[in-house]
This record gives structure tokens, C-alpha cells and sequence, in this order.
């Protein structure tokens, strides 16, 4: 499951798939909050929100887009805020968790780092096989969260394995 985090809109987009093998969009979607609402019940919306995508589709994994510097602090502040909600109920949930930056998730979607969001929408399209890209943007960017995990998540899960492997190794040597 991808989290694109943000208050007015923040993208969820569920992927099925294994390394090697060409993912499947299962669902794509946003969770939209009032802008005129206060701040701690749009929280709890977007709580509330992630619950029932998680408890509907019980991913293995969960990506959340890292939030990065701006100019604009406020929106820098609340999107800050959405993933501080996602890793919170990813973290109750005993899921794993991972952040991915925007510039890793273009780089992985579209091969540039700097695609912009049309260009992650029609490759999100590609890679899945759909007939368009899920709507709005902040679902495609979710959905291209997802695949970025799944696709760098099995290269990670292996290198995590050799590293431990590596441990028990030289823990057997040191005894």
C-alpha cells in the first residue's frame, strides 16, 4: 500500500505483485478533508480513512511518501502531519513501514527523479496495464509509491537478509 500524505487529499493505492512479476492495481484512492475543518478532526478523518483501507485490504507492507522541504511551510506542516498518522497506524498495526522521497519514487516509476506528475501518471499506467491513470494525482502518486516499494522492497529484503547473515556469521566467529 502507497500513502501519498496530505490534508486535503491524501492518496492511497494498492498494488499486488511479487519481484519479477508485473504488479496489479487492486484499488486506487483518496481520502479528502474540509480545508475549513480543524486541524485534529481531519486528522482523525484521515485516521479513520487509513483504517479502512488497511483493515479492507491487510497489506504486508505499507510506503509512505517522505516528507521533503518547500517553500511553503504550512502545506510542508500538514502533509507532515497525514504521514505522522500513516506511520502511527502502520506502526499499531505491526505493518512494515517504509519512506521513499518524491525524487526516489519518480526515479523509479519513470527512470528521472524529476518527472513530473503527468509523467508518473503515464507510467503508472504502463507499468500497470491500465487503460488510464488513476484519478486524481494524488492516487496515481500513491499508486507509484506502492510499486516504487514493491519493486525496491524485494531488493532491500534481500540485502537485509545478507547483512543478517553476515551478523550470525561473525557472532559465530567472536563466541
Amino acid at each position: 500500500m502507497g500513502v501519498d500524505p496530505g490534508l486535503t487529499r491524501c492518496g492511497i493505492g494498492v498494488v499486488d505483485g511479487e519481484d519479477g512479476r508485473t504488479p496489479k492495481l487492486v484499488e486506487a484512492g483518496v481520502i479528502r478533508t474540509p480545508a475549513d475543518a480543524d486541524l485534529p478532526l481531519r486528522l482523525l478523518a484521515i485516521e479513520t480513512g487509513l483504517e479502512e483501507w488497511i483493515g479492507r485490504h491487510r497489506p504486508d507492507m505499507i510506503a509512505v511518501e517522505r516528507v521533503f522541504s518547500q517553500n511553503n511551510t504550512p502545506t510542508v506542516i500538514g502533509t507532515a502531519q497525514a504521514a505522522g498518522v500513516a506511520l502511527l497506524i502502520a506502526a499499531r498495526r505491526r505493518i512494515p513501514v517504509r519512506q521513499h522521497t518524491p525524487s526516489e519514487v519518480k526515479a523509479a516509476i519513470t527512470g528521472s527523479g524529476r518527472a513530473d506528475k503527468a509523467q508518473v501518471g503515464t507510467m503508472v499506467t504502463r507499468v500497470l496495464r491500465l487503460a488510464s491513470a488513476p484519478k486524481p494525482a494524488d492516487a496515481a502518486d500513491a499508486v507509484a509509491l506502492a510499486v516504487c516499494q514493491l519493486w525496491r522492497g524485494a531488493g532491500q529484503a534481500r540485502l537485509d537478509a545478507a547483512i543478517e547473515a553476515q551478523r550470525r556469521i561473525a557472532g559465530r566467529r567472536g563466541a
